[in-house]
């Protein structure tokens, strides 16, 4: 018999299955749409091609979400958690800085509130792939660490004792815009040789069509599918990026230090084959003492989705703790009266 402690009885605690939420990841040419519960399970997720106009694409966006509501009318939705390829205002919470997506200024949270009704809560997606990671509980006991989400650029997360730092304007860690060939091609951003213009999967696939007249290859599942069949070029090619993006480690270890690092995105399906090669450079590039655990976050294609989720539902229920705080607080102050 379990014998129950002395207060109030223990309630049990259990999942809303009937809450839900919209998860967003704006990708450069693409997005994905996902409805997921609390617990972090996919119910069902859809990707539609983008515009490069940002209100044409939002447009899209919004009719899909639309769709998606109807198929799961009996559901109630949270909210809608987005994941972006550029960083944020912390004021305005528009695009700040969108090298790859070219949206910069663009108001995406209230145009997504004004079409949908819909808390939103947006951030950049390797800040929300580290809360996932967080929210999820597989960072527990770690303070120190740094996730690294490898797609059409690179983009870096930092957990600085315990908190994640976005720093005073939202661009801290935008260490793949920090030039390591002052003759390497010319990034987004402006400047030429950043380190995502040969760690990220543009560089792989610019890698390949150079060794392989496969020239009509123009995505990276294509790429590494390629890889799966033993594709001579297609090895080179994510090989070569797995070296460049373990020497760029370099530049976070001797910054930050972390005790551990974290790689999301798509080229983690071939981590067997890549992770010795980024584990190698890493530990060559330290400046002392043993390298910081190098592992993968999440799965590489929905990693993302699941950061805008966990996004949400992080923010959604400290407002409802800091309301529930606050009423509370209100209701003994009367009482006192």
């Amino acid at each position: 018999m379990v014998r129950g402690g002395r207060g109030r009885p223990s309630t049990m605690l259990s999942v809303n299955d009937d809450l839900v939420t919209l998860a967003l990841d704006i990708r450069p040419n693409q997005a994905i749409v996902a409805v997921v519960d609390l617990s972090g399970r996919f119910l069902s997720h859809e990707s539609i091609m983008t515009a490069s106009s940002p209100e044409a694409a939002i447009s899209k966006i919004i009719k899909k979400m639309r769709s998606l509501q109807g198929k799961y009318k009996n559901k109630t939705f949270e909210g809608i958690g987005v994941s972006v390829p550029g960083r944020i205002d912390p004021v305005t919470h528009r695009l700040l800085m969108a090298p790859n997506l070219k949206w910069d200024g663009f108001d995406i949270r209230s145009a997504l509130e004004k079409a949908m009704g819909l808390q939103v809560e947006i951030d950049n997606d390797a800040n929300a792939c580290l809360l996932s990671e967080l929210w999820s509980g597989r960072l527990e006991g770690v303070r120190n660490a740094v996730l690294i989400a490898v797609s059409e650029g690179l983009g870096t997360a930092i957990l600085a004792g315990g908190q994640l730092h976005s720093g005073f304007n939202g661009l801290a860690g935008e260490f793949g815009h920090i030039p390591i060939d002052p003759k390497g091609p010319i990034c987004g951003c402006g400047q030429r040789g950043c380190w995502e213009m040969f760690a990220s999967s543009r560089a792989a696939l610019r890698t390949y069509r150079k060794l392989s007249r496969r020239s009509h290859l123009t995505d990276v599942q294509g790429l590494l599918r390629q890889v799966q069949d033993k594709d001579p070029f297609a090895l080179k090619a994510i090989k070569s990026q797995a070296v460049a993006l373990g020497r760029g480690l370099r530049l976070v270890t001797a910054a930050l230090s972390p005790e551990k690092i974290l790689i999301t995105g798509e080229l983690t399906s071939c981590w067997d084959v890549i992770g010795p090669v980024v584990q190698q450079e890493l530990e060559a590039g330290m400046l002392a003492g043993p390298a910081p655990q190098l592992t993968t976050a999440g799965d590489g294609y929905l990693a993302r989705l699941s950061g805008g989720a966990a996004l949400l539902l992080q923010r959604h229920s400290h407002y409802h703790r800091s309301t529930h705080v606050s009423r509370t607080i209100k209701r003994e102050k009367r009482s006192r009266v």
